[in-house]
Protein backbone atom coordinates (compact mmCIF):
# COMPACT_ATOMS: atom_id res chain seq x y z
CA UNK A 1 0.00 0.00 0.00
CA UNK A 2 1.18 3.24 -0.62
CA UNK A 3 1.07 6.29 1.73
CA UNK A 4 2.51 10.03 1.27
CA UNK A 5 2.79 12.55 3.55
CA UNK A 6 5.26 16.02 3.29
CA UNK A 7 8.85 16.87 4.80
CA UNK A 8 11.36 19.38 4.06
CA UNK A 9 14.93 19.55 3.43
CA UNK A 10 16.79 22.34 3.58
CA UNK A 11 19.04 23.92 0.67
CA UNK A 12 21.21 27.12 1.80
CA UNK A 13 19.19 28.72 4.52
CA UNK A 14 15.83 28.22 3.25
CA UNK A 15 13.43 25.09 2.76
CA UNK A 16 12.09 22.90 0.28
CA UNK A 17 8.64 20.91 0.48
CA UNK A 18 9.47 16.87 0.25
CA UNK A 19 7.21 14.49 -0.80
CA UNK A 20 7.98 11.33 0.91
CA UNK A 21 6.05 8.48 -0.41
CA UNK A 22 6.45 5.10 1.25
CA UNK A 23 5.41 2.21 -0.84
CA UNK A 24 4.56 -1.62 1.29
CA UNK A 25 4.55 -4.92 -1.18
CA UNK A 26 4.93 -8.71 -1.37
CA UNK A 27 8.25 -9.54 -2.55
CA UNK A 28 11.43 -10.63 -0.37
CA UNK A 29 11.78 -8.59 2.40
CA UNK A 30 13.92 -5.37 2.25
CA UNK A 31 14.39 -1.42 2.69
CA UNK A 32 15.34 0.62 0.17
CA UNK A 33 15.47 4.75 0.19
CA UNK A 34 15.54 6.79 -3.36
CA UNK A 35 15.45 10.13 -4.08
CA UNK A 36 19.31 11.55 -3.69
CA UNK A 37 19.49 10.26 -0.01
CA UNK A 38 22.89 10.96 1.85
CA UNK A 39 24.61 8.52 3.91
CA UNK A 40 22.65 9.54 7.34
CA UNK A 41 19.22 8.78 5.46
CA UNK A 42 20.58 5.88 4.39
CA UNK A 43 21.87 4.65 7.23
CA UNK A 44 17.81 5.32 8.60
CA UNK A 45 16.96 1.44 7.99
CA UNK A 46 17.94 0.39 11.39
CA UNK A 47 17.02 3.74 13.16
CA UNK A 48 13.87 3.51 11.99
CA UNK A 49 12.75 -0.39 12.25
CA UNK A 50 14.24 -0.54 15.73
CA UNK A 51 12.67 2.50 16.64
CA UNK A 52 8.96 1.20 15.31
CA UNK A 53 9.86 -2.46 16.88
CA UNK A 54 10.71 -0.39 20.47
CA UNK A 55 7.34 0.94 20.53
CA UNK A 56 5.29 -1.81 20.05
CA UNK A 57 3.80 -2.07 16.71
CA UNK A 58 4.46 -4.99 14.65
CA UNK A 59 6.62 -5.29 11.32
CA UNK A 60 5.90 -7.87 8.87
CA UNK A 61 8.57 -8.98 6.33
CA UNK A 62 7.38 -6.92 3.38
CA UNK A 63 9.61 -5.13 0.45
CA UNK A 64 9.47 -1.41 1.78
CA UNK A 65 10.26 1.07 -0.89
CA UNK A 66 10.55 4.71 0.00
CA UNK A 67 10.73 7.45 -2.65
CA UNK A 68 11.86 11.53 -1.49
CA UNK A 69 10.60 13.69 -4.16
CA UNK A 70 12.01 15.94 -5.85
CA UNK A 71 14.50 13.10 -6.90
CA UNK A 72 16.66 15.55 -8.63
CA UNK A 73 17.58 17.41 -5.20
CA UNK A 74 19.89 15.87 -2.26
CA UNK A 75 18.58 14.98 0.24
CA UNK A 76 20.68 15.65 3.75
CA UNK A 77 20.57 14.72 7.64
CA UNK A 78 18.57 12.91 9.87
CA UNK A 79 15.21 14.69 10.12
CA UNK A 80 13.63 12.09 7.76
CA UNK A 81 13.44 9.45 10.03
CA UNK A 82 10.09 10.19 12.02
CA UNK A 83 8.40 11.02 8.62
CA UNK A 84 9.10 7.81 6.97
CA UNK A 85 8.58 6.09 10.02
CA UNK A 86 5.25 7.48 9.78
CA UNK A 87 4.91 7.01 6.25
CA UNK A 88 5.39 3.38 6.87
CA UNK A 89 3.17 2.80 9.48
CA UNK A 90 0.28 4.40 7.44
CA UNK A 91 1.07 1.53 4.50
CA UNK A 92 0.63 -1.01 7.74
CA UNK A 93 -2.48 0.68 8.45
CA UNK A 94 -1.45 1.38 11.76
CA UNK A 95 -2.37 5.27 10.89
CA UNK A 96 -5.52 5.46 9.25
CA UNK A 97 -5.72 9.60 9.17
CA UNK A 98 -5.22 11.56 6.57
CA UNK A 99 -1.97 12.90 5.99
CA UNK A 100 -2.41 14.99 3.73
CA UNK A 101 -1.49 18.90 3.82
CA UNK A 102 0.79 17.38 7.00
CA UNK A 103 4.41 18.00 7.33
CA UNK A 104 6.09 15.46 9.47
CA UNK A 105 10.01 15.80 10.44
CA UNK A 106 12.17 14.28 13.39
CA UNK A 107 15.47 11.94 14.28
CA UNK A 108 14.43 8.78 16.22
CA UNK A 109 16.10 7.37 18.58
CA UNK A 110 16.45 3.63 19.29
CA UNK A 111 14.14 3.65 21.40
CA UNK A 112 11.40 5.59 20.07
CA UNK A 113 12.31 8.54 21.01
CA UNK A 114 12.22 12.19 18.79
CA UNK A 115 15.31 14.20 18.67
CA UNK A 116 16.27 17.70 17.90
CA UNK A 117 16.50 18.81 14.07
CA UNK A 118 18.14 21.47 12.34
CA UNK A 119 16.37 24.28 10.32
CA UNK A 120 12.66 24.12 12.44
CA UNK A 121 12.63 28.19 11.43
CA UNK A 122 13.01 28.01 7.65
CA UNK A 123 11.00 25.06 7.82
CA UNK A 124 7.93 26.13 9.06
CA UNK A 125 8.12 29.52 7.03
CA UNK A 126 8.55 27.43 3.86
CA UNK A 127 4.89 25.52 5.44
CA UNK A 128 3.26 29.07 5.13
CA UNK A 129 4.40 28.99 1.64
CA UNK A 130 3.44 26.17 0.49
CA UNK A 131 0.00 25.58 2.61
CA UNK A 132 0.91 23.35 4.57
CA UNK A 133 -2.03 22.86 7.95
CA UNK A 134 0.02 20.97 10.14
CA UNK A 135 3.86 20.77 11.55
CA UNK A 136 4.68 17.65 13.86
CA UNK A 137 8.06 18.19 14.68
CA UNK A 138 10.13 17.75 18.03
CA UNK A 139 8.97 19.13 20.94
CA UNK A 140 12.19 20.98 21.29
CA UNK A 141 11.91 22.36 18.10
CA UNK A 142 8.35 23.59 18.23
CA UNK A 143 8.96 26.58 19.74
CA UNK A 144 11.01 27.75 16.84
CA UNK A 145 8.72 26.83 14.10
CA UNK A 146 5.51 28.78 15.87
CA UNK A 147 7.53 32.02 15.94
CA UNK A 148 7.38 31.62 12.02
CA UNK A 149 3.59 30.67 12.34
CA UNK A 150 2.96 33.53 14.70
CA UNK A 151 5.40 36.26 12.12
CA UNK A 152 2.92 35.39 8.91
CA UNK A 153 -0.16 35.14 11.35
CA UNK A 154 -0.76 32.00 10.06
CA UNK A 155 -3.32 29.33 10.30
CA UNK A 156 -0.69 26.63 10.39
CA UNK A 157 -0.68 24.17 13.56
CA UNK A 158 2.71 23.25 15.16
CA UNK A 159 2.52 20.67 17.18
CA UNK A 160 5.54 19.04 19.57
CA UNK A 161 6.01 15.41 19.94
CA UNK A 162 8.74 13.62 22.30
CA UNK A 163 8.06 9.71 20.90
CA UNK A 164 7.17 8.01 18.09
CA UNK A 165 4.00 6.96 20.07
CA UNK A 166 2.77 10.18 20.92
CA UNK A 167 3.14 10.99 17.11
CA UNK A 168 1.19 8.05 16.24
CA UNK A 169 -1.54 9.06 19.30
CA UNK A 170 -1.81 12.59 17.62
CA UNK A 171 -2.67 11.34 14.33
CA UNK A 172 -5.14 8.92 15.33
CA UNK A 173 -6.77 11.89 17.64
CA UNK A 174 -5.95 15.46 17.17
CA UNK A 175 -8.10 16.57 19.47
CA UNK A 176 -6.29 15.59 22.72
CA UNK A 177 -3.37 17.70 21.47
CA UNK A 178 -2.80 22.07 21.62
CA UNK A 179 -1.14 23.36 18.85
CA UNK A 180 2.21 25.23 20.40
CA UNK A 181 1.55 28.97 20.27
CA UNK A 182 4.27 31.91 20.93
CA UNK A 183 4.11 35.33 22.26
CA UNK A 184 6.68 37.16 19.93
CA UNK A 185 6.51 40.64 21.87
CA UNK A 186 7.34 38.84 25.60
CA UNK A 187 10.65 37.64 23.44
CA UNK A 188 11.57 41.06 22.52
CA UNK A 189 10.87 42.23 26.32
CA UNK A 190 13.51 40.48 27.62
CA UNK A 191 16.45 43.33 27.96
CA UNK A 192 19.83 41.36 26.65
CA UNK A 193 22.97 41.59 28.99
CA UNK A 194 26.66 42.43 27.48
CA UNK A 195 29.88 41.42 29.14
CA UNK A 196 31.21 44.71 28.70
CA UNK A 197 30.68 48.03 29.52
CA UNK A 198 31.64 50.70 27.82
CA UNK A 199 32.15 52.59 31.56
CA UNK A 200 34.17 50.09 32.54
CA UNK A 201 37.09 50.36 30.12
CA UNK A 202 39.48 52.84 31.81
CA UNK A 203 40.91 55.68 29.46
CA UNK A 204 41.02 55.38 25.53
CA UNK A 205 38.43 58.03 25.01
CA UNK A 206 39.35 58.52 21.20
CA UNK A 207 38.87 54.49 19.95
CA UNK A 208 35.38 55.20 21.88
CA UNK A 209 34.25 57.64 19.76
CA UNK A 210 35.34 56.14 17.37
CA UNK A 211 33.75 52.88 17.94
CA UNK A 212 30.38 55.05 18.76
CA UNK A 213 30.41 56.26 15.25
CA UNK A 214 31.37 52.69 13.77
CA UNK A 215 28.19 51.61 15.63
CA UNK A 216 25.96 54.72 14.78
CA UNK A 217 26.91 53.70 10.88
CA UNK A 218 27.70 50.31 10.43
CA UNK A 219 30.94 51.08 9.58
CA UNK A 220 33.81 48.27 9.92
CA UNK A 221 36.61 49.38 11.69
CA UNK A 222 40.04 48.21 12.63
CA UNK A 223 42.37 48.62 16.11
CA UNK A 224 46.02 48.93 15.94
CA UNK A 225 47.93 48.91 19.65
CA UNK A 226 50.66 47.37 21.38
CA UNK A 227 49.26 44.28 23.35
CA UNK A 228 47.59 45.40 26.70
CA UNK A 229 45.80 48.46 25.04
CA UNK A 230 42.33 47.36 25.38
CA UNK A 231 41.16 46.57 21.53
CA UNK A 232 39.48 43.15 22.92
CA UNK A 233 37.88 44.83 25.35
CA UNK A 234 36.60 47.79 23.32
CA UNK A 235 35.45 45.15 20.64
CA UNK A 236 33.38 43.11 23.14
CA UNK A 237 31.75 46.07 24.54
CA UNK A 238 30.32 47.48 21.28
CA UNK A 239 27.48 45.09 20.82
CA UNK A 240 26.10 46.55 23.69
CA UNK A 241 25.73 49.63 21.73
CA UNK A 242 24.58 48.96 18.65
CA UNK A 243 20.86 49.27 18.20
CA UNK A 244 18.20 46.60 18.78
CA UNK A 245 17.40 43.81 16.32
CA UNK A 246 14.16 44.46 14.60
CA UNK A 247 11.50 41.66 13.96
CA UNK A 248 12.77 40.94 10.74
CA UNK A 249 16.65 41.29 11.44
CA UNK A 250 15.94 39.09 14.37
CA UNK A 251 13.92 36.58 11.95
CA UNK A 252 16.73 36.49 9.49
CA UNK A 253 19.54 35.27 12.26
CA UNK A 254 17.28 33.30 13.26
CA UNK A 255 17.06 31.06 10.32
CA UNK A 256 21.20 31.43 9.94
CA UNK A 257 21.69 29.76 13.67
CA UNK A 258 18.93 27.43 13.27
CA UNK A 259 20.54 25.86 10.04
CA UNK A 260 23.80 25.95 11.19
CA UNK A 261 22.46 24.57 14.76
CA UNK A 262 23.56 26.98 16.63
CA UNK A 263 19.98 28.20 18.07
CA UNK A 264 20.32 27.83 22.19
CA UNK A 265 17.98 25.63 23.73
CA UNK A 266 14.81 26.93 25.01
CA UNK A 267 15.83 30.44 22.87
CA UNK A 268 13.37 29.97 19.94
CA UNK A 269 14.40 33.77 18.43
CA UNK A 270 17.25 35.54 18.31
CA UNK A 271 16.84 39.01 20.00
CA UNK A 272 20.57 40.11 20.58
CA UNK A 273 23.10 40.83 18.06
CA UNK A 274 25.07 38.05 17.25
CA UNK A 275 29.04 38.44 18.20
CA UNK A 276 31.72 36.17 16.26
CA UNK A 277 35.11 35.71 17.30
CA UNK A 278 37.05 33.25 15.23
CA UNK A 279 40.60 32.32 16.04
CA UNK A 280 43.35 32.67 13.14
CA UNK A 281 43.94 29.60 13.11
CA UNK A 282 40.23 28.96 11.21
CA UNK A 283 40.37 27.76 8.13
CA UNK A 284 38.58 29.62 4.67
CA UNK A 285 35.94 27.16 4.78
CA UNK A 286 35.13 27.59 8.46
CA UNK A 287 35.08 31.41 7.84
CA UNK A 288 32.98 31.43 5.09
CA UNK A 289 30.88 28.84 5.00
CA UNK A 290 30.63 25.71 2.55
CA UNK A 291 32.06 22.49 3.12
CA UNK A 292 30.72 18.78 1.89
CA UNK A 293 27.95 19.04 3.83
CA UNK A 294 27.19 22.73 3.49
CA UNK A 295 26.91 24.78 6.07
CA UNK A 296 27.35 28.77 7.04
CA UNK A 297 30.28 30.13 8.08
CA UNK A 298 31.98 33.24 10.49
CA UNK A 299 30.78 35.60 7.93
CA UNK A 300 26.71 34.46 8.42
CA UNK A 301 26.75 33.62 11.96
CA UNK A 302 27.72 37.20 12.12
CA UNK A 303 24.71 38.67 10.49
CA UNK A 304 23.38 41.55 11.42
CA UNK A 305 26.12 41.62 14.47
CA UNK A 306 29.82 41.84 14.51
CA UNK A 307 32.44 39.70 13.27
CA UNK A 308 35.78 40.35 15.18
CA UNK A 309 38.92 38.65 14.28
CA UNK A 310 41.61 39.68 16.49
CA UNK A 311 45.14 39.45 15.24
CA UNK A 312 44.27 39.99 11.87
CA UNK A 313 47.69 39.30 10.42
CA UNK A 314 47.89 35.90 11.90
CA UNK A 315 44.96 35.13 9.60
CA UNK A 316 45.66 33.36 6.53
CA UNK A 317 46.17 35.70 3.34
CA UNK A 318 43.58 33.28 1.68
CA UNK A 319 40.89 34.02 4.82
CA UNK A 320 41.53 37.91 4.41
CA UNK A 321 40.75 37.40 0.56
CA UNK A 322 37.58 35.77 0.96
CA UNK A 323 35.96 38.12 3.06
CA UNK A 324 36.71 40.94 0.46
CA UNK A 325 33.35 39.46 -1.44
CA UNK A 326 30.53 39.61 1.95
CA UNK A 327 32.28 42.79 2.83
CA UNK A 328 31.08 44.33 -0.94
CA UNK A 329 28.07 42.49 -1.49
CA UNK A 330 26.92 41.69 1.86
CA UNK A 331 26.30 37.84 1.45
CA UNK A 332 28.40 35.17 0.47
CA UNK A 333 28.41 32.80 -2.39
CA UNK A 334 29.23 28.86 -2.01
CA UNK A 335 29.43 27.33 -5.38
CA UNK A 336 29.78 23.15 -5.56
CA UNK A 337 29.22 20.71 -8.47
CA UNK A 338 26.01 20.28 -6.91
CA UNK A 339 24.48 23.35 -5.97
CA UNK A 340 25.42 26.79 -5.68
CA UNK A 341 23.96 28.51 -2.17
CA UNK A 342 23.96 32.16 -1.09
CA UNK A 343 24.06 32.81 2.61
CA UNK A 344 23.59 36.65 3.78
CA UNK A 345 26.39 38.08 5.44
CA UNK A 346 25.82 41.88 6.63
CA UNK A 347 27.79 42.16 9.41
CA UNK A 348 30.32 44.86 10.81
CA UNK A 349 33.76 43.66 10.56
CA UNK A 350 35.78 44.78 13.75
CA UNK A 351 39.57 44.09 13.32
CA UNK A 352 42.66 44.27 15.91
CA UNK A 353 46.19 44.00 15.22
CA UNK A 354 49.58 44.94 16.90
CA UNK A 355 51.81 47.47 14.92
CA UNK A 356 54.64 45.49 14.93
CA UNK A 357 55.59 41.70 14.61
CA UNK A 358 57.25 41.70 18.20
CA UNK A 359 54.17 43.61 19.78
CA UNK A 360 54.70 47.16 20.73
CA UNK A 361 56.16 48.90 17.57
CA UNK A 362 58.79 51.03 19.87
CA UNK A 363 60.59 50.06 23.13
CA UNK A 364 60.66 51.90 26.14
CA UNK A 365 63.52 54.18 24.93
CA UNK A 366 61.47 54.74 21.43
CA UNK A 367 63.52 52.10 19.81
CA UNK A 368 61.66 50.17 16.97
CA UNK A 369 61.20 46.51 18.28
CA UNK A 370 61.46 45.10 14.76
CA UNK A 371 63.54 45.82 11.66
CA UNK A 372 61.31 48.13 8.76
CA UNK A 373 61.46 45.48 7.00
CA UNK A 374 60.09 42.47 9.89
CA UNK A 375 57.60 45.07 10.27
CA UNK A 376 56.87 46.40 6.84
CA UNK A 377 56.00 42.02 5.40
CA UNK A 378 54.14 42.08 8.62
CA UNK A 379 51.73 44.61 7.62
CA UNK A 380 51.61 43.80 4.07
CA UNK A 381 49.88 41.07 5.19
CA UNK A 382 46.67 42.95 5.45
CA UNK A 383 46.04 43.83 1.23
CA UNK A 384 45.11 47.14 0.27
CA UNK A 385 41.71 46.07 -1.14
CA UNK A 386 40.83 44.80 2.00
CA UNK A 387 41.83 47.50 4.03
CA UNK A 388 39.93 49.60 1.21
CA UNK A 389 36.85 47.94 2.72
CA UNK A 390 37.60 49.11 6.04
CA UNK A 391 35.74 52.68 6.65
CA UNK A 392 37.85 53.14 10.02
CA UNK A 393 41.38 53.05 11.19
CA UNK A 394 42.20 53.97 14.96
CA UNK A 395 45.41 53.59 17.11
CA UNK A 396 44.34 52.25 20.20
CA UNK A 397 48.03 53.60 22.33
CA UNK A 398 48.82 51.98 25.96
CA UNK A 399 46.48 53.18 29.01
CA UNK A 400 48.41 56.21 30.51
CA UNK A 401 48.96 54.83 34.65
CA UNK A 402 46.76 57.64 36.06
CA UNK A 403 43.74 57.07 33.91
CA UNK A 404 44.30 53.03 34.68
CA UNK A 405 44.20 54.01 38.68
CA UNK A 406 41.83 56.96 38.41
CA UNK A 407 38.12 55.99 40.08
CA UNK A 408 36.60 58.26 37.45
CA UNK A 409 33.84 56.01 35.05
CA UNK A 410 33.03 56.95 31.45
CA UNK A 411 30.33 57.08 29.74
CA UNK A 412 27.83 53.41 29.64
CA UNK A 413 26.84 51.69 26.81
CA UNK A 414 23.42 52.60 27.64
CA UNK A 415 23.76 56.32 27.08
CA UNK A 416 26.29 55.76 23.74
CA UNK A 417 23.12 53.37 22.18
CA UNK A 418 20.90 55.67 22.84
CA UNK A 419 22.72 58.74 20.65
CA UNK A 420 23.49 55.53 18.27
CA UNK A 421 19.50 54.92 17.73
CA UNK A 422 19.37 58.64 17.54
CA UNK A 423 21.40 58.41 14.63
CA UNK A 424 20.12 55.44 12.80
CA UNK A 425 16.69 56.84 13.21
CA UNK A 426 17.81 59.92 10.92
CA UNK A 427 19.34 57.26 8.48
CA UNK A 428 16.36 55.36 8.12
CA UNK A 429 14.40 58.29 7.61
CA UNK A 430 16.46 60.15 4.99
CA UNK A 431 16.84 57.16 3.34
CA UNK A 432 13.11 56.66 3.29
CA UNK A 433 12.54 60.41 2.07
CA UNK A 434 15.34 60.12 -0.66
CA UNK A 435 13.41 56.63 -2.16
CA UNK A 436 16.26 54.40 -1.02
CA UNK A 437 14.86 50.88 -0.13
CA UNK A 438 16.95 48.54 1.13
CA UNK A 439 19.50 51.02 2.47
CA UNK A 440 19.52 51.19 6.54
CA UNK A 441 22.74 52.91 7.92
CA UNK A 442 25.49 54.71 5.89
CA UNK A 443 27.79 51.89 5.62
CA UNK A 444 25.85 50.52 3.13
CA UNK A 445 25.22 53.52 0.54
CA UNK A 446 26.11 52.44 -2.96
CA UNK A 447 28.28 55.65 -5.26
CA UNK A 448 24.96 56.79 -6.31
CA UNK A 449 23.62 57.08 -2.56
CA UNK A 450 26.82 58.98 -2.09
CA UNK A 451 26.53 61.60 -4.28
CA UNK A 452 23.07 61.96 -3.40
CA UNK A 453 23.19 61.92 0.38
CA UNK A 454 27.06 62.94 1.22
CA UNK A 455 27.00 66.31 -0.77
CA UNK A 456 30.16 68.89 0.47
CA UNK A 457 30.95 72.42 -0.19
CA UNK A 458 33.62 73.77 -2.04
CA UNK A 459 36.29 74.06 0.83
CA UNK A 460 35.69 70.91 2.09
CA UNK A 461 35.91 69.02 -1.29
CA UNK A 462 39.47 71.11 -2.32
CA UNK A 463 40.22 69.52 1.49
CA UNK A 464 39.30 65.91 0.46
CA UNK A 465 41.32 66.43 -2.81
CA UNK A 466 44.17 67.46 -1.16
CA UNK A 467 44.23 64.13 1.75
CA UNK A 468 43.56 62.03 -1.43
CA UNK A 469 46.85 62.80 -3.32
CA UNK A 470 48.88 63.28 -0.04
CA UNK A 471 47.63 59.88 1.39
CA UNK A 472 47.23 58.80 -2.09
CA UNK A 473 44.09 57.04 -1.29
CA UNK A 474 41.89 54.92 -3.72
CA UNK A 475 38.80 55.62 -4.90
CA UNK A 476 36.93 54.02 -2.72
CA UNK A 477 38.24 55.30 0.15
CA UNK A 478 37.38 58.39 -0.80
CA UNK A 479 33.65 56.74 -0.34
CA UNK A 480 34.18 55.26 2.73
CA UNK A 481 35.55 59.16 4.01
CA UNK A 482 32.28 60.29 2.91
CA UNK A 483 30.28 57.89 4.47
CA UNK A 484 31.75 58.41 8.00
CA UNK A 485 31.95 62.09 7.53
CA UNK A 486 28.04 61.72 7.10
CA UNK A 487 27.68 59.52 10.30
CA UNK A 488 29.80 62.04 12.24
CA UNK A 489 27.34 64.74 11.08
CA UNK A 490 24.58 62.34 12.24
CA UNK A 491 25.59 61.94 15.50
CA UNK A 492 26.55 65.72 15.69
CA UNK A 493 22.50 66.27 14.66
CA UNK A 494 24.07 68.26 11.67
CA UNK A 495 21.99 68.05 8.53
CA UNK A 496 24.94 68.70 5.75
CA UNK A 497 28.66 67.53 6.25
CA UNK A 498 31.15 70.27 7.14
CA UNK A 499 34.54 70.78 7.28
CA UNK A 500 35.26 69.50 10.97
CA UNK A 501 32.98 66.41 9.85
CA UNK A 502 35.36 65.41 7.28
CA UNK A 503 38.70 66.30 9.06
CA UNK A 504 37.70 63.69 11.50
CA UNK A 505 36.72 61.07 9.17
CA UNK A 506 40.12 62.09 7.17
CA UNK A 507 42.11 61.20 10.72
CA UNK A 508 40.33 57.84 10.83
CA UNK A 509 42.75 56.29 8.11
CA UNK A 510 45.51 55.63 10.61
CA UNK A 511 47.41 52.92 7.78
CA UNK A 512 47.16 55.45 5.45
CA UNK A 513 49.17 57.82 7.30
CA UNK A 514 53.12 57.63 8.02
CA UNK A 515 52.48 54.09 10.04
CA UNK A 516 56.27 55.18 11.66
CA UNK A 517 55.43 58.47 13.93
CA UNK A 518 52.85 56.17 15.64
Amino acid sequence: MLSQLSAAALVGIDALKVEVETNVSGGLPSFTVVGLPDNAIRESRERILTAIKNSGFNLPPKKVTVNLAPADVRKEGTAFDLSIAIGLLSSLQEVTHKLESTLILGELALDGSVRRINGALPIAMMSVRENIKRIIMPSINAEEAAVAVAASRSAVEVYGVKTLNETVTLLRDPAEFLPVEVDIESLFQEHPEYPVDFSDIKGQATAKKAMEIAAAGAHNLIMIGPPGSGKTLLAKALPGILPPLNFEESLETTKIYSVADKLNIGKPLMTRRPFRNPHHTTSNVALIGGGTMAKPGEVSLAHNGVLFLDELPEFTRNALEVLRQPLEDNEVTVSRISLTTNYPACFMLVAAMNPSPAGALKDQDGNLTATPQQIQRYLSKISGPLLDRIDIHIDVPKVDNQELFSGVKGESSEIIRNRVINARERQSKRFAEGNAPGIHANAQMTPKHIKKFCPIDKACATKLMEAMERLNLSARAHDRILKVSRTIADLDGSENIEMKHLIRAIQYRSLDRDFWNY
